[in-house]
């Protein structure tokens, strides 16, 4: 299975990792970022999701939350140095971005989370992120979407990451109490500890197709069982067909679907 690109690169063309076709890249950006040949879903932006979903305009909130870089972790390049990188890369100061603002008239916080930002991981600040959001619904009545876009948690903060999971995972159960909807939408990837938690938590778990959704990765478990998996083993069509995910939906008809998931579970 082909890995996706990061996002549609920039540039008159552009080359779909799927089916190879040579695609002029406005028709791409005009198709939602999906192949007008085979439907494979280029990666976006956290800022492109929101646009994809909200009517107009939207408001962000603790964008300005930032990673203290609390272990001072030193590998072959040093955390403080990849934070900064991430920044220039993405223009976020950490890997979610948290909004809200209307779909389809429905008012709805959502926080989206930017592969771009050292691959999606979950560290201190996307677990405040997220919890914050899960309050900020909890605050104004409102219904939660979280997209998932992550490697998982971030090594570089060692069990602080981790315990973002335990975090994340209480307010969803205090949003639950309220008897207000969550709806979780996985991308390609979602695996690590943001599977293992809220990704996963989702009153309906929506995916794009062909997205990458597990723990650990196929070689990882191909390499621990001395097995071969199945022919799409972790993704989102193999996970509707064993009931770990409720629906793939085409990036394309994804808006109208969250609002009317949103309605149904608002009633």
């Amino acid at each position: 299975m082909q890995e996706q690109e990061s996002r549609v690169p920039e540039g008159l063309w552009v080359k779909c990792s799927s089916c190879k076709e040579i695609l002029y890249r406005k028709d791409v950006v005009a198709n939602q970022s999906v192949c007008p040949k085979c439907a494979f879903h280029f990666r976006i932006s956290a800022s492109e999701r929101l646009a994809l979903l909200f009517d107009d305009e939207w408001e962000q909130f603790d964008d300005d939350l930032a990673s203290a870089d609390p272990l001072q972790f030193k590998d072959t390049k040093p955390y403080a140095g990849r934070l900064k990188e991430g920044k220039a890369k993405t223009d976020c100061w950490d890997a979610l971005i948290a909004a809200v603002g209307e779909i389809s008239g429905i008012k709805t916080v959502v926080g989206a989370m930017e592969y771009g930002f050292i691959g999606g991981s979950m560290g201190v600040v996307v677990g405040e992120k997220v919890t914050r959001c899960v309050e900020r619904a909890l605050e104004d009545r409102l219904p939660l979407v979280v997209i998932s876009c992550s490697g998982g948690a971030r090594m570089m903060e060692g069990a602080l990451s981790l315990m973002q999971m335990a975090k994340i995972s209480a307010a969803l159960g205090r949003l639950d109490a309220a008897r207000l909807p969550f709806l979780s939408l996985l991308t390609d990837p979602t695996t690590g500890g943001v599977t293992a938690s809220f990704a996963m938590l989702g009153d309906l778990n929506l995916a794009e197709p062909v997205a990458l959704i597990g723990f650990a990765g196929p070689r990882v478990i191909e390499q621990t069982i001395r097995e071969k998996l199945p022919a799409g083993f972790q993704r989102s069509e193999f996970l509707v067909e064993h009931g770990m995910v409720d629906m793939v939906v085409d990036r394309r008809e994804l808006k109208d679907t969250v609002a009317r998931c949103l309605r149904l579970l608002l009633n």
